[in-house]
């Protein structure tokens, strides 16, 4: 059971009638030239990211129809020839005649940069697209696009080739009824998109199952015909069933605390439990836009948590002398905080940072009221909580001599390198690879083989330390990851400092068997867990040892698969010599170097976090104590499995 905990906003004074939301509320500030040649100022990159966006810009404006409490439905399909198409039970755009522009208003705001109904806070209060841009946008980097709007018993119907129209707006057809609404459909433009147009259903996916979140009550169904399959996000707990989604896997503390309040224009709603994870989860958005950098908003919450735990340990568990930090009253938090406010300033049109300096203070006084009620009232789970960030500050000190044993440690010895690193000579970290090699006989013959100048070699021993289930001072206590932190030279933690990193490329290289896969997840695990920015400036990679040499006389060919060596068997004929390579301290120097380490001919795979949220989720389940989602994920993805050694 979750338990609800509100602050009660102020009672709602009689509604105003709407003004009628038509032509005369579209505002245009712009043209559409620059777009096709600079796309990356509107949609961030040409790259899959950018491609991504398109949708989120269209979907958008479905869910500020959402928020205007106009809109229950969203749904979105991908089609087989990736085309998209999004379609809401909202309003409709307008399509009347603009009274400036005396073209229908649905072409001004498909085709006119900052065109919309968001700049005179009247038909929208608050929205996600904000800048306006987004429709026109997606219009002007699309091969073609279509608009159809319900409204007032007609369809209306345009089309668009890269933007332009290709005729007027027309009405193609009546219909009986109280439906409404808009249809978007699109083909993103190969000539822009560099990575191609094939959309990935998991990063979707993710996206809408978010806004489902954020938009309790709103039912989003997303559509894949290219995989035939359809899912329905709908969740009518709202934030407080975010929560128990990011925390899946784990042990929970309590029932979920939630807070809802307003203060001036200002809407605050935050869903908060801590578990026994030493990790945090902690996710911040402004009108439904995920804010990853955080911002005004999330400095806000933070502020008032640490102060409210440490009040509430002052007056009730150690007097003056109580001292919690921020960080400690974090550990194991998972929380979601999200506002909607009328105007918010991001940082560029990707929105990722708040920058509203008011907010600050706002969330800061809300959240500590609402904070330190629930505190008063619910005592158990009150003294449960600070006791957890009393045990996390107590680890902070022990982790703090230990990483200062550390420091100690290679001052005192000839070298502050670790005796079995084989180092490179190179002395531009840009230009250096580190092996981070699984056993002593493959390091040794990484060592041989390798290009001495920008390659260096570090042997691990065995599995290393699974840090999903540790705090700090006992990761702090592995031989092998003191080494591997030493050995890159950016510390750890908060001292982390990626600016003193040694080797640009970091690659683990593990056998292709059960063992070399977990011991590369428990070094994954780590550098998610303590160097998180490693992976987000793509500096860790997997390498690819190959699984098998297939010899015909002369002629050999390494493979990295059962179905590759398959059909090369098939190819080359009979009379084919197979070698299956259980291990790389199987392979000679030569095999190793010419197989998985000189540049020109290795593959490798760069390891990406495309959504932090999803990402800890996976590592929270395959890593911690929790065996049944761990056994679900296993038998439901079995059949997708490869390269597994019996």
């Amino acid at each position: 059971m979750e338990k609800e905990q509100a602050k009660e906003a102020p009672k709602e004074q009689p509604k105003e009638k709407p003004e009628a939301y038509d032509a005369s509320k579209i505002t245009v500030l712009g043209g559409l030239d620059a777009v096709r040649k600079r796309p990356s100022m509107y949609i961030g990159s040409t790259s899959s990211r950018g491609l991504h966006h398109l949708v989120y810009e269209v979907v958008d404006n479905s869910i500020d129809e959402a928020m205007a409490g106009f809109c229950t439905t969203i749904t979105i399909i991908v089609h087989k020839d990736n085309s998209v198409s999004i379609e809401d039970n909202g309003r409709g755009i307008p399509t009347d005649m603009h009274p400036k522009f005396n073209v229908s208003a649905l072409e001004i705001v498909m085709t006119k940069l900052h065109a919309g109904g968001k700049f005179d806070k009247k038909s929208y209060k608050v929205s996600g697209g904000l800048h306006g841009v987004g429709v026109s946008v997606v219009n002007a980097l699309s091969e073609v696009m279509e608009v159809w709007v319900y409204r007032d018993n007609q369809i209306h119907y345009q089309k668009y080739n890269r933007g332009k129209p290709v005729a007027p707006v027309k009405i193609i057809g009546k219909y009986e009824g109280n439906k409404s609404g808009t249809r978007v459909k699109f083909l993103a433009d190969k000539e822009i998109f560099e990575e191609g147009t094939d959309y990935s259903d998991e990063i979707l996916e993710t996206r809408f199952r978010e806004l489902a979140f954020l938009n309790k009550g709103l039912k989003i169904i997303f559509i894949d015909d290219r995989k035939e399959k359809s899912h329905e996000f709908y969740y009518e707990g709202g934030l407080k069933s975010f929560v128990s989604y990011i925390n899946h896997g784990k042990t929970p503390l309590h029932e979920i605390i939630y807070l809802k309040t307003q203060k001036e224009d200002v809407e605050l709603e935050v869903a908060l439990q801590y578990t026994d994870s030493y990790n945090e989860n902690v996710y911040s958005f402004v009108n439904n836009i995920n804010t990853v950098e955080g911002g005004t908003h999330l400095t806000g919450f933070k502020t008032a948590l640490t102060r409210t735990l440490n009040t509430y340990g002052e007056k009730n568990m150690g007097g003056s002398s109580f001292k919690l930090t921020s960080d400690d009253v974090r550990e194991g938090l998972g929380a979601i905080i999200s506002i909607k406010i009328p105007n918010p300033q991001f940082e560029g049109q990707t929105k990722t940072k708040l920058g509203n300096l008011n907010v600050k203070g706002i969330v800061d006084s809300m959240v500590s009221s609402g904070l330190a009620t629930f505190l008063d009232e619910n005592p158990k789970v009150a003294k449960g909580i600070v006791e957890k960030a009393l045990t996390a500050a107590k680890a902070r000190e022990a982790a703090r001599k230990a990483r200062e044993l550390v420091r100690r440690k290679s001052v005192l010895e000839s070298t502050s390198l670790p005796g079995k690193l084989a180092d490179c000579s190179e002395k531009d970290p840009a230009k250096c690879e580190l092996f981070l090699v699984e056993g002593d006989s493959a390091g040794g013959s990484a060592k041989q083989a390798r290009d001495k100048e920008h390659q260096a070699i570090l042997p691990l021993r065995g599995k290393i330390l699974n840090v999903e289930k540790a705090r700090l001072p006992k990761v702090m206590s592995s031989n092998e990851i003191v080494t591997i932190i030493t050995a890159l030279g950016t510390s750890i933690a908060e001292e982390f400092d990626i600016k003193k990193l040694r080797y640009h490329k970091i690659i683990i290289m593990t056998d292709a068997d059960t063992d070399g896969n977990h011991i590369a997840t428990l070094l994954l695990t780590f550098f998610f867990r303590y160097m998180r920015e490693l992976i987000e400036q793509g500096h860790i990679y997997i390498a690819q040892p190959p699984l098998y040499l297939v010899r015909k006389g002369n002629d050999k060919h390494y493979v990295q698969t059962e179905h590759e060596k398959n059909e090369l068997i098939k190819k080359l004929g009979e009379n084919v010599v197979v070698q299956r390579y259980k291990g790389l301290g199987e392979m000679n120097p030569e095999q190793l170097w010419e197989t998985t380490m000189i540049p020109e001919q290795r593959t490798l795979k760069k390891v990406t976090i495309e959504d932090a949220l999803e990402a800890d989720r996976m590592f929270s389940m395959l890593m911690g104590d929790e065996v049944e989602p761990r056994r679900a994920f296993i038998e439901e993805h079995a059949k997708e499995a490869g390269n597994i050694d019996i």
